[in-house]
């Protein structure tokens, strides 16, 4: 078998550089961890683009909640692709569903129109679809080269029977990339359908901000933020998902 490609989301630049030192294959950057991953800046990539060597994937993601865009989202959706995609984006991540809960199909023939001949993913938006088998037949026949899921569960703990299923199902057609909680220990399982070419998984832990002081009664939104630490790599993930492949 061909070696398995191993993805991790990133949400910082020091996490993008750790993550490729420590041997990541692809990064898919994102910016916004706790709605999901938004779009992330072109500064950011433009960076990113100088210092590494590995594809670097970008989220297009103009706002967190539904995946139900309107036509001026969509319009924004397509400028990011076309603006990142001219700063060395190699590929897209990205998802359009209707008010019922099925893939948007003309949403996403024009999101893939403007990414041209970059590879694409539909991200967790199919997780949120009413059919997942619907989506899966959709979203193959609109040209999309992969699926980011965790089986429409909220993890891949849950999800894990179907996203096995999914991977036989879908064959060599296009790549079910599994994500959402994955675990070293799914690896074995999901190698058994005999499909699996690449996973996504975070690698995540909190690092230790530099900053001396912190406002105790200080908050920038509702939900609290710890401003002593920031989200970056664990590098002992990295070696454990990485002895599984």
């Amino acid at each position: 078998m061909s070696k398995i490609l191993l993805e991790a989301p990133v949400f910082s630049v020091k996490a993008a550089l750790d993550a490729a030192h420590l041997g990541i294959d692809r990064l898919e950057l994102c910016s916004n961890f706790p709605e999901g991953g938004e779009t992330p800046s072109a500064g950011m990539l433009k960076v990113l683009k100088s210092e590494l060597d590995i594809p670097i994937f970008v989220m297009i993601r103009p706002r967190g909640g539904d995946f139900v865009y309107s036509a001026k989202e969509l319009w924004v959706m397509k400028q990011d692709i076309q603006l990142l995609g001219d700063l060395g984006a190699d590929g897209f991540v990205f998802g359009a569903l209707d008010t019922k809960g099925y893939v948007q199909e003309s949403a996403c023939e024009s999101l893939l129109r403007a990414a041209g001949s970059k590879p694409c993913t539909f991200h967790r938006a199919f997780d949120a679809s009413v059919d997942l088998q619907d989506s899966l037949k959709k979203i193959k026949a609109l040209g999309f080269q992969r699926i980011l899921t965790s089986g429409g569960k909220n993890s891949l703990s849950e999800g894990l029977e179907i996203v096995a299923d999914l991977l036989a199902q879908a064959k060599d057609a296009l790549i079910i990339l599994p994500g959402g909680g994955l675990k070293p220990e799914h690896l074995p399982i999901l190698k058994q359908t005999g499909y699996l070419k690449e996973i996504h998984a975070s690698c995540k832990q909190l690092l230790e901000a530099e900053n001396q002081f912190i406002n105790l009664e200080l908050s920038f939104s509702s939900s609290p933020v710890d401003f002593s630490k920031h989200l970056g790599i664990n590098p002992q993930r990295v070696v454990e998902f990485k002895s599984h492949l």
